[in-house]
């Protein structure tokens, strides 16, 4: 099969809001290179991630929740300063159409995923890390190229190309909080956020791990919670229980985050991976140091963590939530929607058919 020389796709021509994204349709496609599989991109998930980059939330001038930011900022990736134009979309599902000389272990036309973030770990810097969409093009566009070490076949999956698509960022986080924070048979467990697509996530895997879930959630997505595997609900304005849990899992932060610490067990464990409340927290640090707690700052992901899902995608062992479909140049629709919370899980971004 040859390939087009042009494709259309999504770029981001520099912080701000949806009018720094720019639908084209002669993005050249890319070549690959030693080591590397070009992958036509079936279906690709809507994230906070790509959400954040856009507006610059990663910078630390930046100190409101996500849907507060309202100033320029000019270094707002995760590592700085991002290189313009790029293109985002950190959740990839696709089918392989080209291959890198050197390339071993993949074949033409095998459907492949790949985390978001890309561990490149150095003797200096063991947890260095690039992230797809960020530091690298991503899956907003018919073709993404991607290194031939991230990848990861899901060719025997029953999960369809959405569902997919709608794994590597939400569920990717989850495991990686849930692994850090070392959640096991018998614990209970309190996550926030959890009808989103990390929350429910969360959810869904601490539950496959035997812990006892409390997912914090709006009544409206109650049931989402519950299927996902939850024992018990809060709602999102109520102080948890104190000395009530074993681990927090939190993407939410803001001014609900004293509560959290002050709702772990003696020796109990904190892991955050998130702040869509807001970044800037207080809390009294007697909370944290009298009762031996653990916090967890988590965000690099081992091998390992993606290396189970992967397990998990092609057992069938996990699906995700998908609450709706858009096609790929309503990226501004979709994304609107997806900061509007009125939808539990994932939206999910389908790129029209390469030729």
């Amino acid at each position: 099969m040859s390939l087009p020389t042009r494709m259309s796709g999504v770029l981001l021509t520099r912080h701000g809001g949806p009018e720094a994204l720019a639908w084209r349709d002669d993005i050249p496609v890319p070549a690959p290179g030693p080591g590397q599989v070009l992958v036509r991109v079936l279906a690709a998930g809507v994230n906070n991630t790509d959400i954040n980059t856009r507006i610059g939330w990663y910078s630390p001038d930046v100190t409101g929740a996500t849907d507060d930011v309202d100033q320029d900022v000019e270094a707002g990736g995760w590592a700085g300063a991002l290189t313009f134009p790029r293109i985002q979309g950190g959740d990839l599902c696709g089918r392989i159409v080209a291959l890198g000389d050197g390339v071993e272990g993949f074949a033409m036309n095998q459907r492949v995923t790949c985390p978001i973030n890309l561990p490149r770990p150095t003797p200096a810097t063991p947890q260095a890390y690039i992230a797809l969409g960020s530091e690298l093009d991503g899956a907003f566009a018919q073709y993404c190229l991607v290194e031939a070490a991230d990848l990861y076949d899901v060719s025997v999956s029953p999960l369809s190309d959405i569902e997919i698509a709608a794994i590597p960022c939400a569920f990717g986080t989850a495991e990686n909080l849930l692994t850090r924070a070392a959640v096991c048979d018998g614990q209970s467990v309190l996550v926030t956020g959890a009808s989103g697509g990390v929350g429910l996530a969360a959810v869904q895997l601490a539950a496959l791990r035997g812990a006892r879930v409390t997912g914090i959630t709006s009544p409206a997505k109650a049931d989402a919670v519950r299927t996902a595997g939850a024992e018990h609900l809060l709602e999102r304005d109520a102080t948890p229980p104190e000395n009530a849990f074993d681990v927090v899992i939190d993407v939410v932060a803001g001014p609900a985050w004293p509560a959290l610490i002050r709702a772990l067990k003696a020796g109990g464990h904190y892991a955050v991976s998130g702040a869509i409340a807001g970044p800037v927290v207080t809390a009294d640090l007697r909370d944290i140091y009298l009762r031996d707690i653990t916090l967890h700052g988590c965000t690099y992901q081992p091998p390992g963590v993606f290396e189970r899902l992967v397990r998990l995608i092609n057992a069938g062992g996990i699906r995700p939530l998908i609450s709706k479909t858009y096609p790929l140049e309503q990226i501004a629709l979709a994304q609107a929607d997806f900061m509007s919370k009125r939808h539990p899980g994932k939206l999910v971004l389908i790129p029209a058919t390469a030729d």
